[in-house]
């Protein structure tokens, strides 16, 4: 409510202090009798601005039905009229009140179907807030307490943003009124009054930092100073904004806008490079209370709100943030087969749980998450932060811990790993994140794709977080411009090399593979649930002369920096392969091992072959089988072994991802040439099947049948189905039970959609004997109204 504007009495006694109540109170007729003391008008002014700085509780409030309270903080002198008895002109609360100009109401048009939310493409966000995008002109009415008389009234926007906003420092920003808009800056125009109430245009600046921004109104006459109290129903929530030309995340593809900003739903890739498989992920960005979870989010990094204009340190806090190492981020990694004390990272169908349950709990860390996860929330973030990203997977994805830019493998003396030196690591596949934007920061050219990490692996400065760090820069081996390109450098080029041990306990380089690091590098294609392979934005074309290249400039930068030195001769050559799509769960693995000798002389290998269950990770879990043989190679001869891991030597060690690897080493006799190679394969899980059931329409009840068969021999123990879809139904857990050994079995799953137009409806499975098993169905609800035509 409005403040009540004292009388001159009032005013004056405040100034005074002729009591102990300040004459706070209501005018008595003890008081009214008083003989008035002499007007000071500027003392009084600054006590009461002294007073509503230190006690606004005291002040009174009027009785009037303003929706916008306004705080009258100065009022000019009267107008000097003739005194009657040396006494100054009573002027009553009414009078000043005609006089002031004050705010009752304020109106953001912010309905999700109005112009401001359309024309920002911020229609999609489950809220009734204010979300609109920076660099773009937004609508708003004010009412007054009178008509705006633009020769004698004065009017400008105040919005402030975090703990200690700071005009300096762009998070107290003063919006002045103007008669014409100009680009590039905050301005507010007026461009329509009707009576009372005045429509005005405001632009905002294309940097402006992101986040939620408190909105106040100040009105300036002849009569005085007025401000409108903060309510937080005004708030403006601004965004990054890929529709503005000046904005560093502009992206020009409208198709592209489309499946980078706007798109919930996801495809995220995993197996391995032979094996590639598939999952749904519900980003549900627009979801609502995700705003919110989001902006929380950048508020506990502690990071200052002033540098949360760029989005390179947006995606490099995201980075930090979404792991719980440092900052007690969003999920907490969990590699151990062991989820007891939360939920499997196989579990997950989408972030909106994650991020709403991390919400809620004040910031307790959400359990448990792998690379995935991480990929699938920062992408939710950025998206709802305006900010055009995608979840990305490589495959053969190098884990480089020393800096050498190499995948390096030591041996000892018998071509044994040497467990304690061979920290690095190629894991199956790991997701990431690629960020859409300008890079001002960088020598031209490296704008565009940036890579984010948030899977905590190595610090950066002292933080797990990673990125972002330029494609291009990658692609060329420029590992000397920032954030971390050395790191995704070896995830995707690195040469892995074989070192051994030699008596004297130095090591020898014998071997090296420059194809092994960096395969079938995949995202969701624009527009459709394909698989998009990216390899050729992140490398050139494996075995090019510009591939090379990259890899010695990148290496040049390393910690071993020495380690390319001339090719020698090579004549036999060993290669695994796997027909078709692989090996299924509870079924026997066929691999087939080729050698081949290219020289004209007979050749003796002496081969040595080792199959782990690996996570997926390139961490090893156990070995199940070991092999040695001697091959014999006649002049030009190609030989293939064909090599089977039954399902028995497997069944009791998998973990997540069924994941297994071979490693080949061997010597050639004659020439004491090294062969060494690895091959990961993935044990397939079957689907689960969705059927719906009945006619989808916005409000009225409908169905989904899950069908799952246990690819086993063994019981199935404690299965729980995970079911949820965007404006279909929220996620629900069903603990089911038992499934019985090859056995098949459905359950029936009731909803009501909520929201029209095309749906997908995710369904995950989990037990401690069977994970990765997942299914989804494309559902388009109908709205009510259409439904009944």
């Amino acid at each position: 409510m409005p403040v009540e504007t004292r009388s001159i009495r009032d005013r004056s006694a405040v100034g005074r202090f002729p009591s102990v109540t300040l004459g706070f109170g209501e005018d008595t007729e003890e008081e009214k009798e008083e003989p008035e003391p002499e007007y000071n008008a500027e003392k009084d002014n600054a006590c009461r601005w002294w007073l509503r700085k230190v006690c606004p509780c005291c002040c009174p409030k009027s009785n009037d039905d303003d929706i916008t309270d306004t705080v009258v903080t100065a009022i000019d002198d009267l107008d000097k009229g003739e005194e009657t008895n040396g006494e100054k002109p009573v002027t009553g609360d009414g009078e000043l009140d005609e006089l002031l100009l004050k705010v009752q109401s304020i109106d953001l048009m912010k309905s999700k179907s109005g112009q401001n939310r359309t024309e920002h493409h911020t229609n999609l966000y489950q809220s009734d807030d204010f979300v609109i995008r920076r660099g773009q002109t937004f609508q708003m009415w004010i009412t007054l307490s009178r008509p705006f008389n633009p020769d004698t009234d004065k009017l400008h926007l105040e919005l402030k943003t975090g703990p200690l906003p700071t005009v300096a420092k762009g998070t107290h920003v003063i919006i002045p009124l103007v008669e014409d808009l100009e680009d590039d800056r905050w301005e507010a125009a007026v461009v329509k009054q009707d009576d009372k109430r005045i429509k005005l245009s405001v632009n905002s600046l294309p940097t402006a930092a992101i986040g939620r921004y408190q909105l106040i109104v100040e009105t300036n006459c002849a009569s005085g100073k007025a401000v409108s109290t903060h309510n937080p129903a005004n708030d403006i929530y601004m965004l990054f904004n890929p529709w503005c030309e000046d904005d560093t995340v502009f992206m020009d593809s409208d198709d592209e806008r489309q499946e980078y900003v706007l798109n919930s739903v996801g495809r995220i890739y995993y197996g391995t490079q032979n094996q590639i498989g598939v999952r749904t992920w519900n980003y549900g960005q627009f979801h609502d209370g995700i705003l919110a979870a989001c902006l929380y989010v950048l508020e506990k990094s502690g990071t200052p709100p002033s540098g949360w204009g760029d989005p390179v340190n947006v995606v490099r806090v995201i980075s930090a943030m979404i792991n719980s190492p440092d900052d007690l981020g969003v999920v907490e990694g969990n590699w151990s087969g062991d989820y007891s004390l939360g939920t499997s990272p196989t579990f997950w169908s989408g972030s909106v749980e994650i991020l709403n349950e991390y919400y809620k709990n004040s910031g307790t860390p959400v359990k448990y998450g792998q690379c995935w996860i991480f990929a699938g929330v920062v992408t939710t973030v950025l998206r709802c932060l305006g900010i055009p990203s995608r979840t990305v997977t490589n495959f053969s994805s190098a884990h480089d811990t020393d800096v050498s830019l190499t995948t390096d493998v030591y041996l000892d003396e018998n071509l044994d790993p040497i467990a304690y030196l061979n920290t690095d690591s190629i894991w199956n596949f790991h997701v990431w994140n690629d960020s859409w934007m300008a890079r001002p920061d960088l020598p031209p050219g490296n704008g565009g794709w940036q890579a984010v990490d948030a899977t905590p692996q190595e610090t950066s400065q002292g933080t797990f977080r990673c990125g972002p760090a330029s494609l291009a820069a990658v692609r060329n081996g420029h590992v000397y411009l920032k954030h971390d390109s050395p790191f995704v450098f070896a995830e995707v080029n690195s040469d892995k090399i074989y070192w051994q041990r030699n008596v004297d306990g130095t090591f020898t380089q014998i071997y090296s593979e420059k194809k092994t690091v960096g395969h079938f590098i995949s995202t969701k294609a624009v527009g459709s649930d394909e698989r998009n392979d990216i390899t050729h934005l992140y490398k050139h074309p494996e075995g090019s002369e510009e591939e090379r290249i990259a890899v010695e400039t990148a290496c040049r930068y390393g910690t071993k920096a020495q380690t390319f030195s001339s090719p020698t001769a090579e004549d036999v050559s060993v290669e695994v392969t796997m027909e078709g799509e692989g090996p299924k769960m509870g079924g026997d693995a066929e691999l087939s091992l080729i050698l081949r000798n290219s020289s004209s002389e007979q050749r003796k290998v002496f081969l040595h072959s080792q199959v782990a269950v690996m996570y997926y990770t390139g961490v090893h879990k156990a070995t199940v089988r070991k092999d040695r043989t001697d091959v014999d190679l006649l002049p030009n001869e190609e030989k293939v072994l064909e090599w089977t891991l039954e399902y028995k030597d497997y069944k009791d060690q998998l973990i997540d991802q069924a994941a297994l690897m071979m490693t080949l080493t061997g010597r050639v006799k004659e020439t004491q040439q090294v062969l060494a190679t690895q091959f990961s394969f993935r044990l397939r899980t079957p689907d689960l099947i969705l059927k719906p059931i009945g006619k989808p329409v916005v409000g009225e009840k409908m169905a989904v049948e899950i069908s799952f068969t246990n690819p086993l021999p063994q019981v199935l123990k404690a299965v729980i189905f995970h079911v949820e879809g965007l404006g279909l139904l929220t996620a629900q857990k069903i603990n089911y039970g038992d499934i019985g050994s090859r056995a098949t079995v459905s359950l029936t799953e009731h909803f009501v959609p909520t929201l029209p137009g095309p749906r997908k409806l995710l369904a995950s499975l989990d037990c401690r004997q069977l994970t990765q098993v997942h299914g989804v169905t494309n559902i388009t609800v109908e709205d009510k109204s259409n439904a009944t035509l």
